[in-house]
Parts: structure tokens; C-alpha cells; sequence
């Protein structure tokens, strides 16, 4: 339930900047794709600056933190993650 109201509490939210911003709901396509990569962006802020805070370069901080994955999620032509585990048990 709890995540049920944590939903609701941010779609309150988005939709209080939307008034501010005087955009209609549902957006345009593309200042809703763009609030998309703010929210997958926004998202990582706080893991990958705990890595970074504890002395990781950037770069390696949004690899610590799986940044680069969750924003861009499964590019195409690469293994998946369950894949890649089959591979490392079964040695291929």
C-alpha cells in the first residue's frame, strides 16, 4: 500500500509543476519524454553521488551505482543479464 501512495503523492507532485509550467496533462510527446529522462536521471542522483561522495570518479560512480543500466536499460545487440549468468555457470 505503501508504494500506492508514494505514486499518488508524486503524480500529485508532477502535476503541481505541470500547472506551474502551464502544461495540459496529458504533455506533448516530447515534454513528456523529456520529464521521463529527468525522472530516470533524477533517479540516480542519490546513489551515484554516495559513490562519488566516497571518492569514486563520476564515471566509475555510475558504474558502481548501475546508473548507465537503469537509464539506458538493455541496449540492443547485448547479452542479457540472465545470459550472461548462464554463460559464467556453464563456462561458454
Amino acid at each position: 500500500m505503501k508504494i500506492y501512495l508514494l505514486s499518488f503523492g508524486a503524480g500529485i507532485l508532477v502535476g503541481v509543476v505541470y500547472s506551474l509550467l502551464h502544461v495540459r496533462s496529458p504533455a506533448p510527446p516530447i515534454v513528456a519524454l523529456i520529464g521521463l529522462l529527468g525522472i530516470l536521471l533524477g533517479e540516480q542522483v542519490i546513489p551515484v553521488g554516495k559513490q562519488w561522495l566516497c571518492g569514486s570518479p563520476l564515471r566509475l560512480a555510475c558504474g558502481k551505482a548501475h546508473a548507465f543500466n537503469h537509464v539506458f536499460g538493455q541496449l540492443p545487440g547485448q547479452p542479457t543479464a540472465r545470459a550472461r549468468d548462464d554463460r559464467t555457470i556453464h563456462g561458454s
